[in-house]
């Protein structure tokens, strides 16, 4: 079972930043180096990718087949297919501020997420402000932290390794569960989410993730692999239609 599986990133500690931290845009124009410099980057209009998540569902394990369609810089739609299941796809994603079948903040902070590990900066659909935060201490080696917000006040944590500066790691905070009538209860403990990114490979000069690893504090709930990415590719528009 996933749920099984060690983190590959186990922070132990994050030292908060001394008198004088280190520029976040320096470390971030670092990590898009490494991803293949500004002019790659830049040059990226449009992105095809596909591949498959298992995703944990009580207690069976789903296979699940995907294409996401993304145009930058906000339109973005991902097509979910569980083979084994006889209901057609689920559809979800947004064209700036038009949505696609689901909520709107979900869609954009998972968009949000998949842009930092690829580019290491933010897009016009879901943009954030970036603050330094400190350095977290691993087995694996050093991580500067970066604190990124975005829109109704949230908020995820951005790690890239100093010794290859791509970006390895978010965290952020799940909101909290819907209520149920009864007495009150008190509130649950927030769960930290923790999304890895791992297996860098080279796409058209530049490198980004083909393994994806989504936990909730210490327990993976989905891992995702990328079979292709296809960047400049013609997307229909009809897909970011509602």
């Amino acid at each position: 079972m996933l749920k099984s599986l060690a983190l590959a990133f186990a922070v132990s500690a994050v030292v908060l930043a001394q008198s004088a931290p280190p520029d976040p845009a320096a470390i971030l124009a670092a990590a898009r180096e490494a991803l293949g410099g500004e002019k790659a980057l830049s040059s990226v209009k449009t992105i095809v990718a596909t591949g498959r998540t298992q995703q944990v569902r009580g207690n069976n394990l789903v296979p699940i087949e995907f294409e996401i369609d993304i145009e930058l810089p906000d339109k973005y739609v991902r097509k979910d297919e569980i083979p084994a299941q006889e209901s057609g796809p689920s559809i979800a994603g947004f064209s700036g501020d038009t949505l696609i079948q689901t909520k709107a903040t979900v869609v954009k902070q998972d968009f949000a997420r998949l842009m930092l590990a690829m580019f290491a900066t933010s897009f016009s659909g879901y943009p954030l402000t970036f603050a330094y935060v400190g350095q977290a201490e691993a087995p694996q080696g050093k991580a500067d932290v970066l604190e990124a917000k975005g829109a109704e006040n949230a908020t995820m944590r951005l790690f890239i390794t100093q010794a290859t500066h791509l970006p390895i790691l978010i965290t952020w905070q799940a909101p909290p569960p819907p209520g149920r009538g009864g007495p009150p209860q008190p509130p649950a403990a927030p769960k930290e989410m923790r999304l890895f990114f791992a297996d860098y490979r080279e796409v058209d000069g530049m490198k980004w993730p083909f393994r994806l690893r989504r936990a909730e504090g210490a327990d993976t709930v989905e891992e995702t692999s990328f079979d292709r990415f296809r960047v400049n590719a013609k997307v229909d528009p009809k897909k970011f239609r509602p």
